[in-house]
């Protein structure tokens, strides 16, 4: 087996070893990047593999996955000239968070914990809750209360523990940290632990393969913690670095005007969040995150790539639910966030992928 690699803090660089349980930089409390650097196969090389995310195995930190429920390989449809959704909702899960849990749940099974907590709006726990499942795990999964019902039902039918924090998603999180705090626990954190980026960072070896060795001039992604984002980041300097795309696409980040922290922090022209974010009600509950941990990272992956922010408002993301769904395409209400946002012509006649992260039937339809 593919000995694991270490961890290391990106503020201050403290290194944490691969077999530990330590979910964040000892030093600073931040989270962690991860020491790997991989180099991904051609594309006539990937010809009758896997027909999941695991065929991308020279990219990915971990090898021989027993806990896979064949995750990944989700389609493209068109949605009008230019334009490309991925379909991740199609995932064993329904949402994208299936690409990273995969890679959580295979690495908890290496360092062998007495327990597996996580914390989530929804989505990432249903995920952590059904790999852990799948690989005999107990776990533990914290959500804020005013979680969706089907999610909530969905965490508790894969057999998971389930704890309703009497809070907001921030006051879900550091109840979770304590609990990770404990000997012996093994903090599934879709934003702390970097396994879960080079999880998602598959979805774009995924548009690359799907579009003959290129990808679109934007990707857009919806943006919370940022998961998404920057998997799709990593992924672009792996397929960089290797020459096989020669220029990279720009990132354009979507975020609801209810809950805008990297949007207003973007506006300003910061390196970091700046000011008290509001925190008004919003449909999209899944990137509702007042505070995200890599919040430099993200800010500066975007820069990085010449992309931008963008918001979109309540009604933006009702019109785009509705508006999917007439076309066939069941979404969440915040996996409709990037369709929102550029529905209306947006990219200036450039190429582009939207994602679509999660299923209606977790949330219904956004009502007024």
């Amino acid at each position: 087996m593919t000995p694991l690699p270490d961890r290391f803090c990106p503020t201050d660089g403290t290194r944490v070893p691969a077999a530990s349980l330590a979910w964040c930089c000892p030093a600073c409390r931040g989270p962690l990047n991860l020491d790997f650097a991989p180099t991904p196969a051609s594309l006539k090389s990937l010809t009758g593999r896997v027909n999941s995310l695991w065929r991308y195995a020279e990219c990915l930190p971990l090898t021989a996955p027993t806990v896979s429920l064949g995750e990944g390989r989700t389609p493209l449809v068109e949605l009008k000239d230019g334009v490309l959704a991925k379909l991740d909702f199609l995932m064993p899960t329904l949402s994208f968070k299936d690409r990273g849990a995969v890679l959580l749940a295979e690495l908890a099974l290496r360092l062998a914990p007495r327990r597996v907590v996580a914390d989530s709006s929804g989505n990432a726990g249903t995920a952590v809750a059904a790999y852990c499942a799948r690989a005999g795990l107990p776990c533990t999964v914290y959500v804020p209360a005013g979680t969706s019902a089907k999610k909530v039902e969905q965490i508790e039918g894969h057999g998971a523990q389930l704890r309703i924090v009497d809070g907001d998603r921030e006051a879900t999180a550091r109840t979770a940290r304590e609990a990770a705090d404990a000997d012996g626990v093994f903090y599934a954190s879709h934003v702390y632990n970097p396994y879960f980026l080079h999880g998602t960072k598959t979805y774009v070896h995924e548009l690359w393969e799907d579009l003959g060795g290129r990808l679109p001039e934007v990707i857009v992604v919806p943006v919370g913690n940022g998961t998404l984002l920057l998997g799709a980041a990593l992924a672009v300097a792996e397929l960089h670095a290797a020459g096989l795309i020669d220029r990279r696409p720009a990132l354009h980040a979507v975020q609801s005007a209810a809950v805008a922290p990297l949007a207003h922090a973007w506006a300003e022209g910061a390196d970091d969040l700046v000011g008290v974010t509001s925190m008004a009600p919003t449909h999209a509950e899944g990137i509702a995150i007042p505070r995200p941990p890599r919040a430099r990272q993200i800010l500066r992956a975007v820069r990085d790539s010449g992309g931008t922010f963008v918001t979109v408002t309540e009604d933006q993301i009702r019109h785009a639910q509705r508006d999917l769904a007439s076309r066939g395409l069941y979404v969440e209400s915040t996996g409709v966030a990037c369709w929102a946002a550029v529905r209306e012509g947006a990219l200036g006649g450039r190429t582009a992928v939207v994602p679509l992260c999660g299923a209606g039937l977790k949330t219904g339809l956004a009502e007024n």
